[in-house]
């Protein structure tokens, strides 16, 4: 029996969409390749304070410390065992060199740094393809439920259709009104049809688009792995370098440890180091000496030439010059400025980023690190002496790679964060599952509104 012609396009129609919808991949249910995180960690509670080393402990072997690190690196890389060696060679080659291994080092943390914002950027554009496929998606059910219903109206006239004019004349008004009903049904069905293929081209291009960022990401993330290597390799080849530690510096780290365990605040912590500088730390008291209110100012061109240094072994410009120059310690979004509430009936004195897990934590300026480990429940935490009287801040870390007395360039790793936030005091109504670092600047243990010290783009690059 011959097909009415609306029931042939309806039908034709129908074929078509459900070709499309069983070739098309589903987006939404694929999945994509991140890297594994650690389970998170619990924050310790308001009232409960994190231990801190024991002052009566010596302090562990640094070099196999890192040499343990390293092989954990290593254990947990997709790299394959050629390219490790490769940078192994690469490292090696330099052959204790701290010069060449310092800029290694800073040019490697500042690629870890844009590698974390491309996957930010690619995470962010995924998630938009993800809402643009629902949204495509849910216009096809809509148009399915539509034709559907059009289908139907098809196949019952198909089922009773009103006798041809030259059989039965009399029935023309019958002929007359299915005439009609085709000829409204028919363009609603062009225009329909018009609208799904469009929408199934779009869904097509979405899973292109989607299938270029995954490719996108996971390059970032294979950026990330080998990066993180090479740093953990030339940690491990500095501390190799180094070799025993000197009296010195086994003296700074036991007197730090100790006032660690005293300190009720940070503010008591702060000047209980301080105080220890200028009786232990040569250079770093010499820093603090050599303060001259008629020096010159010193040209932009000049500060970028002396930070370029990696063979110094002291801050390349007074801490008041950097401003303007500081590298931001993390990738992140700054949820708590200074001087906001800081949710525990008092103002916050520095500034809190939210970070992606494990993030890279570099120094925001050139200083000797007066102190890291644990601290009452600030998680791990890291101060710098940068000079003039200035400290510089960091909590909320998961890792730490320095060690006490270290001095350390503008933007080389200090360490890294967690997979959420540790410790109540850098918690922020983000919540606790994302890992929150926390950021504060003093001079003369006088909190500093660290707004402006940060550099742009353009020059930490």
């Amino acid at each position: 029996m011959a097909l009415w012609p609306g029931k042939r396009l309806g039908l034709l129609l129908a074929g078509t969409l459900l070709a499309g919808f069983s070739t098309l991949p589903l987006f939404a249910q694929t999945e994509t390749t991140a890297p594994l995180q650690a389970a998170p960690q619990q924050a310790p509670a308001a009232d409960e304070v994190a231990p801190v080393a024991d002052p009566g402990q010596p302090p562990a072997d640094d070099a196999a410390t890192s040499q343990s690190d390293l092989a954990a690196v290593e254990a947990s890389m997709s790299l394959s065992q050629k390219r490790i060696d490769e940078l192994k060679a690469e490292i090696a080659a330099m052959d204790g060199d701290s010069t060449k291994q310092n800029a290694a080092l800073i040019a490697a943390a500042q690629r870890v740094k844009l590698a974390e914002i491309e996957v930010a950027d690619v995470e962010t554009r995924l998630s938009d393809l993800i809402v643009q496929e629902l949204e495509v998606r849910g216009r096809l059910d809509g148009s399915n439920a539509e034709i559907a219903n059009v289908l139907a109206a098809l196949e019952r006239i198909s089922l009773n259709p009103p006798p041809a004019l030259i059989v039965d004349p009399d029935d023309a008004l019958g002929s007359a009104r299915s005439a009609i009903l085709i000829a409204a049904i028919v363009p609603q069905l062009r225009d329909k049809a018009d609208q799904v293929t469009a929408d199934l081209s779009k869904l097509t291009a979405i899973k292109a688009a989607a299938l270029d960022e995954e490719a996108t990401l996971q390059a970032n993330h294979a950026v990330l792995e080998e990066e993180q290597l090479r740093i953990a390799t030339l940690i491990a080849a500095r501390k190799q370098g180094i070799g025993v530690r000197t009296a010195q510096l086994e003296a700074e780290q036991q007197q730090a440890i100790a006032l660690a365990a005293r300190a009720s605040s940070l503010k008591e912590l702060v000047d209980s180091l301080s105080a220890q500088v200028s009786s232990v730390s040569t250079a770093a008291a010499a820093a603090d000496a050599s303060i001259d209110p008629d020096q010159p100012v010193m040209t932009p061109q000049a500060i970028q030439l002396a930070l370029a240094d990696t063979a110094r072994t002291e801050p390349a410009v007074p801490f008041g010059v950097a401003k303007g120059y500081l590298a931001m310690p993390a990738n992140g979004v700054n949820v708590l400025d200074y001087g906001a509430s800081d949710g525990y009936g008092g103002i916050s004195h520095g500034i809190s980023l939210v970070t992606r897990a494990e993030a890279q934590v570099v120094a925001p300026a050139d200083g000797w690190v007066l102190y890291k480990g644990p601290y009452l429940n600030y998680g791990q935490i890291i101060i710098l002496n940068t000079g003039q009287g200035y400290t510089a801040l960091l909590a909320g870390l998961d890792t730490v790679t320095v060690d006490i007395g270290q001095f350390v360039q503008m933007g080389m790793p200090l360490g890294t964060m967690g997979s959420r936030t540790i410790g109540r005091t850098v918690t922020t109504n983000a919540g606790a599952a994302q890992p929150t670092l926390y950021i504060e600047l003093r001079q003369d243990n006088k909190p500093v509104d660290p707004t402006g010290w940060w550099a742009t783009p353009t020059q930490s690059g």
